[in-house]
């Protein structure tokens, strides 16, 4: 009998200790973020002039909002840059718009690139070779084709590089847009994403989201350049790993990063959840298996029961404080993200709310049980560690 009251003990000290760990980085994000995020750009000239940057574009198809995405690359208030695309069909009609862009801005220094260079199993990497070798700039930028940048981004990225920093990155947000695959996105990204972004940031621990990332060229060589992420599919978390183990820091931006898809609905974003939770199961199994303790209902239950077995608490209204305080906490986490009230009524914000948290024990659960990642055409699956290998495709008769 006594093993067994000791092993009960044993998992309520646990799930106890997990609530704590679990508010402290509620806490610590949401005081960063008042902090950090949306600080006015310093816009004075500089002592010694700004370095130049490569800005790498990366394009696959066309969605709705892809042109003024595109557009305010071209109208960025830094004073040297070039635009350099990457397009792996030369028949993609991403082609097309990019050179009419081109076409509307000959001042700015752009140049497209078909073709790729297969370097390893990552297309977007493959996409990226040519233009990455034919840089001009010390500083290299990554920009997903859904990003669309403020004109004062690049600046404010530049102005976080200091001498020890190799590598700034945007935390991952959304604009503003309608329906309720955007309320579901702003939120996703406004509470739990930032939470843990900016939490990460504080303890130094990598959460690197390559969307938006800014990284110094010399450093990215003594990694061996982008070639030798190829065999990743996840080249941003290694990126950044390989970077830091060499001496450099690595920094977040005061602004957010700003994704513009055209073509929002929940099953793709949730495909996408799906995703990044299976990379994050092949990369860091160990940490993956205590990820259900940072989502609040998982957390609220274990920690219901555990206040009932060690302080006497009555589990329900333990759990039901617990929610509500977690659901105050993340209004207040997407109001500072947003910098402002977010363009939906606190009713669709509840509603979003409830969808993602819902949602979030369901999405890591199908990682677990179906490894295999599928990237707009093409699939593959993960070795531990997160090296990929692309599966082909099977035959239909």
């Amino acid at each position: 009998m006594m093993p067994m009251v000791y092993t009960v003990y044993g998992f309520a000290i646990f799930f106890m200790l997990a609530f704590v760990v679990v508010w402290s980085i509620h806490i610590i994000a949401l005081a960063y973020s008042k902090w950090k995020l949306h600080r006015t750009v310093d816009r004075s000239p500089p002592e010694q002039p700004y370095p130049g940057v490569t800005i790498l574009k990366p394009l696959t198809g066309v969605d709705p909002n892809l042109f003024s995405n595109l557009e305010t690359f071209f109208t960025l208030d830094y004073p040297l840059f070039e635009l350099l695309f990457c397009v792996e069909d030369e028949h993609d009609p991403a082609v097309m718009l990019v050179n009419s862009l081109m076409h509307k801005y000959p001042h700015v220094d752009a140049r497209l690139f078909t073709g790729g260079i297969r370097v390893g199993v990552n297309p977007k990497i493959n996409n990226m070779q040519p233009a990455y070798l034919a840089g001009n700039y010390p500083l290299v930028l990554v920009s997903d084709s859904g990003i669309r940048m403020r004109d004062d981004t690049l600046l404010d990225m530049v102005q976080h590089m200091r001498d020890d920093v190799a590598l700034v990155h945007q935390m991952p947000f959304a604009c503003d847009a309608e329906g309720f695959a955007a309320v579901y996105e702003k939120v996703f990204f406004g509470t739990s994403q930032a939470r843990m972004y900016l939490a990460a940031e504080v303890l130094r621990i990598n959460c690197h989201v390559g969307m938006s990332s800014l990284a110094r060229r010399c450093a990215l060589e003594e990694c061996g350049g982008l070639a030798a992420f190829g065999d990743y599919l996840a080249e941003d978390f290694f990126i950044a790993k390989e970077i830091v183990s060499r001496g450099w820091k690595m920094r977040v931006c005061t602004l957010p990063a700003l994704q513009n898809s055209g073509t929002r609905s929940v099953g793709a974003l949730q495909a996408r959840l799906t995703r990044w939770a299976r990379l994050r199961i092949a990369m860091i199994p160990t940490t993956t298996l205590l990820e259900p303790l940072s989502e609040c209902l998982p957390l609220g239950a274990g920690a219901a029961w555990a206040a009932g077995q060690l302080l006497g608490a009555e589990p329900l209204p333990f759990f039901l404080v617990h929610v509500l305080m977690w659901f105050l906490s993340d209004w207040l986490m997407l109001r500072s993200v947003q910098n402002g009230s977010p363009p939906f009524t606190k009713v669709q914000f509840l509603v979003g709310w409830i969808w993602s948290e819902c949602c979030a024990p369901f999405i890591l659960f199908a990682a677990f049980f179906n490894p295999e990642i599928s990237w707009r055409t093409r699939s593959y699956r993960l070795d531990w560690g997160g090296k990929a290998h692309e599966l082909k495709p099977k035959l239909k008769f």
